[in-house]
């Protein structure tokens, strides 16, 4: 699998979009999903901008209704990130249960668990930056529910290889499995595995019943635990010119939409603030993912700091930016993100919740 940069294959692959066939097969590792988390996630096109294609095929809602939810549960996951803040990066409900460790296996570090489907999961994670997403639900079972690790740190070391990575969907799905943003743990064993990724594994650690599973000592194969650095390498800031006479633009890693405010005469800068990729630090691949992006935003110039480094430096006349929970401290004039249901805000308990107040105020 491979995603191009450039803008109008982005736009192919949202016109390739087959939502039947998508609700159909989803959940199969070769099922008819668009790939298109990495370009939503970075901010070149929306939710709603998917969402409002789908709508215009034809279909009737509850026909694709599982599609519109995906799209919806990105934005879900976004406003309890807004309502809770720094709140997702810890157990958000209650503790999760039986968790030894704060640290990853080192079987699933070195794809050596001896289940087909984890192992070369890992391995296109760490080729491609991409994990399908019920992989990615497979993977965090056994790593906290099977191997008793803490959810924090290996939901870091995925969001660190995935170019779709967005903490608040990564951080808050892995505390859905792990049962801390949830009523239950979520496990899978090997036969459903190999329904969903169609191996043939026979005798892994998963191999049992749901009945022993859910009381299963740490097997030998995730016994072995480590820590591993993540650091982000930023690249070097370019040679900043400004027009003084003219706002600028702020995009950061979560906003790359390259049609934003387009017709206005603005400087644009890609502001990559340290102190946020040390927080949250991602691979080289997911920033030369950005750096290839934002080819599609015209003499967009890259500054290395903090906003208020740019901002004393500067000193714009005007600064635009897009609304995102990264971005609660900086200054001046905030756009809207372009969200399904823009009416539809606040702190839900539940995404089903959510999807009622979307589905009346849509009208679905």
């Amino acid at each position: 699998m491979n995603f191009p940069t450039d803008y109008d294959s982005i736009l192919k692959r949202i016109q390739e979009i087959e939502p039947v066939a998508y609700c159909k097969s989803r959940n199969f590792l070769d099922g008819k999903v668009t790939y298109l988390s990495p370009y939503i996630s970075r901010g070149v096109i929306s939710t709603k901008q998917v969402f409002d294609h789908v709508m215009t095929l034809g279909y009737k809602p509850y026909q694709i209704e599982k599609m519109l939810q995906e799209l919806a549960w990105r934005d879900y996951w976004q406003q309890i990130w807004i309502n809770k803040g720094i709140e997702i990066d810890q157990d958000l409900r209650s503790e999760q249960k039986g968790a030894i460790h704060q640290s990853i296996s080192i079987s699933l570090l070195h794809r050596r668990t001896g289940v087909t489907a984890i192992d070369e999961g890992i391995e296109t994670l760490y080729d491609t930056g991409y994990m399908h997403n019920h992989l990615r639900m497979y993977t965090a079972a056994i790593t906290c529910n099977i191997g008793k690790n803490h959810w924090r740190y290996p939901a870091q070391w995925m969001y660190y290889h995935l170019l779709d990575g967005d903490w608040a969907s990564n951080a808050l799905s892995w505390q859905w499995v792990a049962g801390t943003n949830s009523n239950k743990q979520y496990i899978a064993n090997q036969e459903n595995i190999n329904k969903y990724c169609k191996t043939d594994d026979k005798d892994t650690f998963l191999d049992i019943g749901y009945d022993e599973l859910a009381n299963i000592a740490v097997p030998k194969e995730l016994e072995e635990i480590t820590d591993v650095e993540l650091k982000t390498n930023l690249p070097k800031t370019s040679k900043i010119v400004l027009n003084e006479e003219i706002p600028t633009a702020i995009y950061t890693y979560y906003n790359l939409d390259p049609n934003w405010r387009k017709e206005q005469e603005m400087n644009r800068i890609l502001l990559l603030e340290p102190s946020f990729f040390k927080k949250y630090p991602v691979g080289d691949k997911c920033i030369q993912f950005v750096t290839d992006l934002i080819e599609n935003i015209e003499n967009c110039q890259v500054f290395i700091g903090e906003f208020f480094d740019f901002e004393s430096k500067f000193k714009p006349i005007q600064a635009y930016f897009k609304e995102h929970p990264t971005n609660n401290h900086f200054k001046g004039i905030e756009d809207s993100r372009d969200w399904i249901s823009p009416d539809v805000q606040g702190d839900f308990k539940s995404f089903f919740g959510y999807w009622k107040k979307v589905k009346k105020q849509l009208q679905l």
